[in-house]
């Protein structure tokens, strides 16, 4: 039998809601949003479906009688064409290189600010700051203060450390010409390792210190702590840092268009799809290709949200 309070209890909550009652509750919660939801529609969706329309189109702006439905043809002609297969390649390198020296780099910075010594909240400010400058400038710094063989840093300093040893002809180097496409690598590891060093500097600070502790006290030294247990540690932390590290470099335009102008075998991916747009004026196989570029995007940021979720994952579960 129910008690008396049971049946007071019941009888003050009354029945459930009904499904339309349900609904209007719930419309009523999400209805702040849609504000945010339309405008974000708006502006990522709606171009991104006008550029997977015109993809499939024969639109050249030099020859405009001719436009109608190409059908695939632009794809075709994207993968078949020889400068967008370098363009390819091209993308490849510096995505690659880019990311595996921020990485190192970021890793051996995090190592050394994850340590306790005076004045490390300011170093750490300061280490950001090359993440925090705009890409053009960033370029035009590396451009002309940096790489300029007259007036250039580098220059200079090769003629300053041949001047101690009495030399009178120190080598001055056209680092672009040069070397162009690592000219462009060391730019955007300047500017993406600060990047790197935040993801990894906030998983070493998510160490068991006590686990670190009694390997220690066992005889461990630092080289082994690091190889088996600070490594295996950082692994999701390091996927991380190059999954979203490949989303952006994937997509550079700044650095290529500054400091080479897709000169001397630089063209990556968005440069050349620049060229076709708005150079050849050829908007149907500069939407294609523009579309394969998201895509693959796409493949990347899906693993990038599965090891964020991962992550999420085990610190809910500490």
């Amino acid at each position: 039998m129910t008690s008396v309070a049971e049946k007071s209890r019941v009888g003050t909550e009354g029945p459930p809601p009904s499904g339309a009652a349900r609904r209007t509750s719930a419309w009523a919660r999400r209805a702040p949003l849609m504000p945010a939801l339309i405008f974000m529609i708006v502006v990522t969706q709606l171009p991104f479906v006008a550029t997977l329309v015109i993809s499939f189109m024969n639109w050249n702006a030099y020859y405009p009688d001719e436009v109608g439905f190409a059908g695939f043809d632009n794809f075709v002609r994207v993968f078949t064409d020889v400068n967008m297969r370098d363009a390819v390649w091209t993308t490849i390198l510096l995505t690659v290189g880019v990311v595996l020296i921020s990485l190192v780099l970021g890793l051996g910075i995090a190592l050394l600010l994850d340590r306790k010594f005076r004045g490390r909240g300011a170093v750490r400010t300061m280490m950001i700051a090359p993440f925090l400058v705009v890409p053009v400038a960033a370029a035009l710094i590396w451009k002309h203060a940096l790489y300029n063989p007259e007036y250039g840093l580098f220059n200079g300093a090769l003629t300053w450390i041949w001047g101690l040893f009495g030399s009178d002809n120190p080598p001055q180097p056209d680092w672009i010409s040069n070397m162009p496409l690592w000219a462009v690598i060391f730019s955007l590891v300047w500017q993406w390792t600060p990047f790197m060093m935040l993801i990894l500097l906030a998983g070493l600070q998510g160490r068991p210190l006590d686990v670190i502790e009694a390997a220690r006290i066992d005889g461990a030294n630092n080289w082994q702590i690091f190889y088996s247990m600070t490594l295996p540690h950082l692994r999701q932390y390091l996927e991380l840092g190059a999954l979203l590290g490949s989303i952006y470099i994937v997509q550079n335009f700044d650095a290529v268009f500054t400091i080479t102008s897709g000169g001397l075998g630089t063209a990556n991916l968005p440069y050349t799809i620049y060229q076709i747009f708005y150079q050849a004026h050829d908007y149907g196989r500069a939407s294609a290709a523009a579309v394969i570029v998201v895509i693959g995007t796409i493949i990347i940021a899906t693993f990038a949200l599965r090891t964020v979720s991962s992550l999420f994952k085990q610190e809910a579960g500490r």
